[in-house]
């Protein structure tokens, strides 16, 4: 069975962590969600992200995700792809210098990742969206920028492939997201 990595933290978005995760398991990927000092077993809080019309999304409780493997136990090799929810994680697993390492030898390997509105912000402090087109949530733009990346300001339900750099602005884009990312895996879904 092929194994893709989940790096996962508390208030990740949770339709950017649930979904990916169920829907990769449906297509009969083993998935190992991990977060930085948590065992399999521990849980992460989610958050709801949504569009109300505010002048941002609006934050809400959401459900408690259960880890299924040990972060301390990674070993990249072992994959096939990496999956980076969004919502507020990627702001502190930034700053984990193994969560910045896996990223890196992800996407040196050539392995596709597949990072989701705030995920965008692990990628740039990982050094690796340079002269990369990357979507994200708009907030995250300028980061993107910074980092040496050409934000892709694309429809909310759109993702965006560069090379082995899937991204997508939020949840809305999933069928686009996870169609870009399985297809990069090399999978494919008929009817």
């Amino acid at each position: 069975m092929k194994k893709v990595l989940m790096l996962v933290g508390d208030f990740a978005e949770d339709y950017e962590t649930m979904v990916p995760f169920q829907a990769l398991l449906m297509l009969g990927y083993e998935v190992e969600a991990v977060c930085p000092d948590k065992q399999a077993g521990e849980i992460v809080r989610t958050a709801v992200h949504d569009f109300e019309g505010d002048q941002t999304y609006t934050e809400k409780p959401g459900h408690n995700f259960t880890l299924n493997a040990n972060f301390s136990e990674v070993k990249e090799e072992e994959y096939v792809g990496l999956v980076i929810p969004g919502g507020r994680a990627p702001e502190y697993l930034r700053l984990n210098d193994r969560v910045l390492e896996i990223t890196r030898n992800f996407v040196a390997a050539g392995k596709p990742v597949a990072a989701i509105c705030h995920g965008a912000q692990l990628l740039a402090a990982a050094g690796v969206v340079e002269g990369r087109k990357v979507s994200a949530y708009p907030a995250c733009a300028p980061e993107v920028r910074l980092a040496g990346g050409e934000y892709a300001d694309i429809e909310l339900d759109a993702a965006l492939t560069d090379g082995n750099l899937i991204t997508a602005p939020a949840w809305p884009a999933h069928p686009a997201w996870l169609r870009q990312f399985t297809e990069a895996l090399g999978a494919s879904v008929q009817i």
